[in-house]
C-alpha cells in the first residue's frame, strides 16, 4: 500500500486538498444558515420545535437517497455536492444553536436590555458569546459527520477523497482496489482529525474567558 500510496501522492493531495475546502466551504456556509434560523426561532417555543423536528428528520435521510435527488435538477458534479453537504452541515449546529440561545440566562438580556441595547446587540455582544460553546461543539459535530458524506458526494462526481473509495469498491477483486479504497478511508479519518483539532484550538480562542471550561 505505501508503494501505491508514493506513486499516486500528487493525486491524492490534490484531491484530499478538494475534499477539505469542500468541507470547510460548506461547513462555514451551513453554520451561518444555521445561526440566522436560529436568531429567528429560538424566542418562539412552536418554532424552536419545528427547527428541532427539521434537523431531526433531515439527519434520517439517506446520503445516497438525497443525492440520487438532487441529480435530476442538478445533473453530476459540485452543485449537488455542495447542496448536499450544506444541508447536512446545517442540521447538527442549528440544533445547538437553538439550544444554546435558548439556555442563555434571561436576567441577563434582560439587564443588557435594560442598559439600552438593541434586540440584535443584545443577541450579538451576549447572548451569541454566551451560547458559543454550544454552537461550536454543534460544528465540530456537523464538521465529523459531513466528512463522510463529503467522500459519498463522489457518487454524483463530487470533488475529494471520495473517488479513490469509489474507485477501489468498484474494482473489488482487482489490482490495487483494496489499497484504493483503504487510501481513500484513511485520508478521511486524518483530514476528519486535522479540522477538530483546528475547530478545538479555534474555540480556545474565540470562547469568552469567564466561560471557558
Amino acid at each position: 500500500m505505501w508503494d501505491y500510496v508514493l506513486d499516486r501522492r500528487g493525486q491524492i493531495a490534490l484531491q484530499a486538498l478538494q475534499h477539505l475546502s469542500l468541507v470547510v466551504q460548506c461547513v462555514l456556509l451551513g453554520t451561518v444558515i444555521a445561526l440566522l434560523v436560529a436568531a429567528a426561532v429560538y424566542r418562539s417555543p412552536r418554532a424552536t420545535a419545528l427547527a428541532n423536528g427539521v434537523s431531526a428528520v433531515g439527519l434520517t435521510i439517506p446520503a445516497f437517497a438525497l443525492l440520487g435527488i438532487l441529480l435530476a435538477p442538478f445533473g453530476f458534479g459540485i452543485t449537488p455536492a455542495v447542496i448536499a453537504v450544506t444541508f447536512y452541515a446545517a442540521l447538527p449546529v442549528l440544533r445547538n444553536a437553538v439550544v444554546g440561545l435558548a439556555g442563555v440566562d434571561p436576567s441577563l438580556v434582560e439587564s443588557a436590555r435594560g442598559m439600552g441595547m438593541s434586540r440584535l446587540a443584545t443577541l450579538l455582544r451576549v447572548e451569541l458569546p454566551l451560547a458559543w460553546p454550544v454552537v461550536l461543539a454543534g460544528v465540530r459535530t456537523s464538521t465529523q459527520m459531513v466528512m463522510g458524506i463529503a467522500a459519498i458526494a463522489a457518487y454524483v462526481l463530487g470533488p475529494g477523497l471520495g473517488g479513490f473509495i469509489f474507485t477501489g469498491l468498484s474494482r473489488l477483486g482487482g489490482a490495487n482496489a483494496v489499497n484504493s479504497a483503504l487510501t481513500g478511508t484513511i485520508a478521511v479519518v486524518l483530514l476528519a482529525l486535522v479540522l477538530d483539532l483546528l475547530l478545538v484550538l479555534a474555540g480556545r480562542l474565540t470562547t469568552p474567558r469567564g466561560i471557558r471550561v
